[in-house]
Parts: structure tokens; C-alpha cells; sequence
């Protein structure tokens, strides 16, 4: 049985993937979920983390109530729910180490090409929303992480930092939810997961209140560069997360 000090670090990733997943604006499980394999197996992840997103969601939700963009929830989140029932089935049959270091290096070279070339901006037509939201959601579903393209879709459309964090939660509830149930069904949540989740619904509540204070405190052209940051770093840990997979 996992002692005191395996809870307090759990503790202490989800808090830190959730206070930086709330700045960012995409969610923690790009931070979490790698952080999280050290702790559990990988479908257990998935569905914690499928979990922890709906409780953290709801949060922001409440926090950012005042900041939707709803054409925006409406043609890159209803794809996405559709979506990310198809990546989680399929994430009980196949094999996703090598789709992680594809997205990974892909964020990667995102990242850096948009803090090169910052002024390049993706038109947002309802043909590129559905496609970017059909995008996130099925990578949610599949590899338990999809916020990274929803954010690098969102930052493209340089929409206020507010307005960017609430209508990603917006829209990542309504994948989350999805997937959560889709997660259960293939038998990815247990009841020995039950102290993790328990740990996880108080963290993402305190996280997403602490991840506001801070995002109040930065401006809105720091807040740009925090999203290429984190968007590089998750890259850099689908990466390295894949590598240390036996």
C-alpha cells in the first residue's frame, strides 16, 4: 500500500499541473498525465485524470463564468465531445507510444514557430474550428491529453487571456465528461483509485483558485509567451514520457 510521502507528491503534481494548467489555459493533464504515469499505470491515469478534468473544469468554469466565447464552445467543443468518444474506445486496443512522440515533436516545432513568427494568426473559419476541435478532442480521448492542440488553436484565434481560459473549460467539461464515462466502461477506474481521486477533486478546486490569482497578476502579452512555454513543455514530455515506457 503507497504510504504518506507517495500521496503528498501525487498531491503536489496534480496541484502544480492544475495551477499551470489554469494559467495556461488548456488544462493540466499536458503537465499531469506524464507526471502521473511515475505514480500508476497508464489506464489508470487516463481515468483519474479524465476525473480530475471534470472537477477542475467545473471550477473554472465558475471562476471565468463571465468570459465565454460561445461561437467559439459551440464549433470547437461539440466536435470535440463527439470526437473524443472514438479516441477513448480506441485507446483500449491500440498502441499510442508512437502517436505521443508525433504530437510531442509537433508541439514542439509549434511552439517555437510561433515564438518566432508571433504575429501569424490561424483564420478562424468554421471549417478550421471543427477541425481543430475534432482534433483536440480525439487526442483527449486517445492519449488522455488533448488541451495542447485546443490551446494552440485557441492562441491562434489571440483571443483575451480570460476569455481563453474560459472557454477552454468550457469546452474541455463537456470532452472530459465524455471520456470519463467511455474511461469506466473499459474498466479503467478502480475502487483502489479511489484515495487519488479523493486527493485530486480538492487540488483541482485550490489549483484552479490559485491558477487565477496568478493569471490576474500577468499581462496579456506574458500570457502569450506562458502558452508557448507550456505547450513546448508538454511536447517535451509526451517525448519523454513515451521513452520511458517499457
Amino acid at each position: 500500500m503507497p504510504d504518506l510521502i507517495h500521496y503528498i507528491l501525487f498531491a503536489l503534481s496534480g496541484l502544480i499541473a492544475e495551477i499551470l494548467g489554469t494559467v495556461g489555459g488548456f488544462g493540466s493533464s499536458v503537465i499531469f498525465v506524464p507526471l502521473a504515469n511515475f505514480f500508476m499505470d497508464y489506464q489508470s491515469v487516463l481515468g483519474i485524470t479524465a476525473v480530475f478534468h471534470v472537477v477542475s473544469n467545473v471550477s473554472k468554469i465558475w471562476l471565468f463564468r463571465e468570459h465565454f466565447n460561445w461561437k467559439i464552445i459551440l464549433w470547437v467543443g461539440l466536435p470535440g465531445v463527439v470526437f473524443v468518444a472514438l479516441g477513448a474506445w480506441l485507446s483500449g486496443i491500440y498502441d499510442t507510444r508512437y502517436l505521443n512522440v508525433a504530437l510531442g515533436i509537433f508541439l514542439c516545432l509549434f511552439a517555437t514557430f510561433y515564438y518566432f513568427k508571433p504575429e501569424f494568426e490561424v483564420n478562424g473559419t468554421i471549417r478550421n474550428q471543427l477541425f481543430l476541435g475534432s482534433s483536440a478532442g480525439f487526442l483527449a480521448g486517445l492519449l488522455g491529453t488533448g488541451g495542447a492542440i485546443r490551446g494552440m488553436a485557441l492562441s491562434s484565434m489571440h483571443i483575451a487571456k480570460n476569455t481563453f481560459v474560459g472557454t477552454s473549460a468550457a469546452i474541455d467539461f463537456g470532452v472530459d465528461a465524455t471520456r470519463s464515462v467511455i474511461y469506466w466502461k473499459n474498466g479503467f477506474l478502480h475502487s483502489y483509485d479511489l484515495p487519488y481521486l479523493v486527493i485530486l477533486a480538492l487540488v483541482a478546486v485550490a489549483g484552479s483558485w490559485l491558477g487565477k490569482k496568478v493569471l490576474d497578476r500577468i499581462s496579456e502579452a506574458r500570457f502569450s509567451a506562458i502558452i508557448l512555454l507550456m505547450i513546448f513543455m508538454s511536447g517535451v514530455a509526451l517525448i519523454v514520457k513515451s521513452a520511458l515506457v517499457d
